[in-house]
């Protein structure tokens, strides 16, 4: 079993109580500033008059520029939040519409409006919906354009336990995280954030201090451990769901270890570097052009001994699994030719591999 399939499935065991609250009504809170829109901060404790105290706070522009823009999603089985990506659609989670074709949609100035689920990934999480009518004052979300760095600070927008337009703030806590997908495979190049995370939040914008959109809210796994889905990913795939209604993600059909001491050791190699091909799918992209591993002991244990080491991918260095799941996710397509550097029995070579489209579902091999 690969470290991946491993973490997916402890993260599935933790059973169908913490599943609902982490996926099917995930949601990032971050903790509100302390004056709200339009009331004038009290003086500080040390001992700032009101006129040196009146300046608006970074979290209430946010909110002000933004909040006409956030929705409430509602369907027949669930809730959660949503936001304007254009003119005509609003982006949510997948895991917040389900299976439901119609959604409703409630814009912060209280109209409703009901339209369909024009596109749903379960793969990224991410769904789009067409309001029949959208309000002059929701316009669509800017998304940052380079990743966000750790440390900066955030705030999320949302409606948690039914607490509509709450915000909340924090810090992205780290970045290029894999996550799990309500598809069973895992989403790449995921924000996290020390923002709390409740239910009803899911489909929401992590925002920026600038008022740039960085992540969709996703799930949490703990206190102060949140995810987002990145704006890279996002805008990789809606637009294809609202083009088509679906979006196709690259596959090599392989499953992978982290090259450590311990497995550079039991496979002679000089340094530990790259990633292990421990088994490749049986007629998928990788079969017959990556040799995978056997499993022998060493040392009283079981290692993948002898498979091919994976050095880089279009000449990009590939370290651990989140360098390949996230460059096949926002790199390629289906049908790419990629270039893949590999040391094999101590000989550096380049072989090609032809992706495929991911399937629904896969048995062990992930990426």
């Amino acid at each position: 079993m690969t470290p991946e399939t491993s973490t997916r499935r402890r993260f599935l065991a933790l059973g169908g109580t913490a599943l609902a609250s982490a996926i099917a009504g995930c949601s990032t809170s971050l903790s509100a500033p302390e004056s709200s829109p339009g009331e004038s901060p009290s003086p500080s404790a040390a001992g700032e008059s009101p006129e040196t105290d009146t300046a608006e706070s970074p979290y209430t522009r946010v909110y002000r520029e933004t909040i006409p823009s956030v929705t409430t999603v509602q369907t027949t089985t669930g809730q959660g939040t949503g936001f304007q990506y254009d003119e005509g659609h609003v982006v949510t989670n997948a895991h917040v519409v389900g299976t439901a074709s119609e959604a409703q949609v409630r814009f912060h100035d209280g109209t409703w409006a009901s339209g369909p689920v024009v596109g749903t990934d379960p793969h990224s999480d991410l769904a789009v919906i067409e309001p029949g009518t959208v309000p002059d004052s929701a316009a669509p979300l800017p998304f940052g354009d380079q990743p966000p760095t750790i440390g900066r600070e955030v705030v999320v927008i949302g409606n948690p336990y039914n607490l509509d337009g709450s915000v909340t703030s924090g810090i992205v806590s780290g970045t290029d995280r894999l996550i799990p997908s309500p598809a069973g495979y895992q989403i790449p190049d995921a924000i996290q954030t020390d923002a709390a995370v409740n239910p009803g939040n899911s489909g929401g914008p992590l925002m920026d201090l600038d008022g740039s959109v960085v992540g969709v809210v996703n799930s949490k796994q703990g206190d102060s451990i949140a995810f987002g889905i990145s704006a890279a990913l996002t805008q990789r795939v809606v637009p294809e769901l609202i083009e088509s209604g679906t979006y196709e993600h690259a596959y090599m059909g392989v499953s992978l270890d982290v090259v450590t001491p311990r497995l550079a050791e039991a496979n002679d190699l000089a340094e530990p570097q790259g990633l292990l091909v421990v088994q490749t799918v049986r007629g998928g992209p990788a079969d017959s052009v990556l040799q995978p591993s056997s499993i022998e002991y060493v040392g009283g244990r079981q290692v993948p001994v002898g498979g091919d080491v994976i050095r880089a991918i279009d000449g990009t260095p590939m370290e651990t699994f989140e360098d390949l799941a996230s460059y096949l996710a926002l790199e390629t397509r289906p049908g790419d030719t990629i270039e893949v550097a590999i040391l094999r029995d101590g000989d550096e070579r380049t072989v090609e591999v032809t992706l495929d489209a991911r399937p629904d579902r896969s048995t062990s091999p992930l990426r």
